[in-house]
């Protein structure tokens, strides 16, 4: 497992990206370390935004709890010292990176450290799975159930499980003697043909 403390969070949002005014919901950060979650932070984030019907079916979260919620800049900042400066991995990070830098922004901080992608790296280190969702693998690879799928800390407690299992067989199957973030970064950047190469170079 990657020694040092990786974070690895999700976002509920209310659309695809913030660019077209979509905002978090909610998020959920564990984090890892020599193999196993050591803390975690859940919270549902009140934005001041509408959750359209279908996002609400999807995740469960209603309007009704948002209004409940606490202010989307006050968990940012609370989310934020949480995570310090570990590093990041999320499945499909593209999509989560948006709305952590985006709503970073708004409390005035900027994100400093990577991210991984458990999603780009279930790609080249398990092309055997019937699929790369979040749930689909962590089923195929018989990874504890986490609770509900799409509610933020449920995934996040997901890819990290996963994560702990792609550790796991770069070292045991590929002989890879320290798994760190900065691996996982670049790995994920290899075409996938090229993987085996790649992991026999860190032999």
């Amino acid at each position: 497992m990657p020694a040092e403390r990786i974070a690895v969070l999700d976002f509920e949002t209310t659309g695809l990206t913030p660019v077209q005014g979509a905002r978090a919901t909610e998020v959920g950060v564990v984090l890892v370390e020599g193999g196993r979650i050591v803390a975690r932070y859940q919270s549902l984030m009140n934005a001041g935004v509408r959750v359209p019907t279908f996002i609400e079916q999807l995740t469960g979260i209603s309007n009704a709890m948002l209004r409940e919620a606490p202010p989307a800049a006050q968990v940012m900042r609370e989310v934020a010292d949480f995570v310090g400066d570990a590093p990041l991995l999320a499945h499909n990070a593209a999509f989560d990176q948006k709305f952590w830098d985006a709503e970073l922004a708004l409390v005035g901080r900027r994100r400093l450290q990577p991210f991984a992608c458990s999603l780009l790296l279930a790609r080249r280190l398990l092309p055997q799975a019937p699929s790369h969702k979040l749930g689909v693998l962590n089923r195929w690879a018989r990874l504890p159930d986490t609770g509900q799928a799409h509610r933020a800390l449920a995934d996040a407690e997901m890819a990290a499980n996963l994560l702990t299992f792609m550790a796991a067989l770069l070292r045991e199957r590929h002989g890879v003697g320290e798994v760190s973030h900065a691996l996982l970064c670049r790995l994920q950047k290899v075409p996938a043909a090229k993987i085996p190469q790649a992991l026999a170079r860190l032999n």
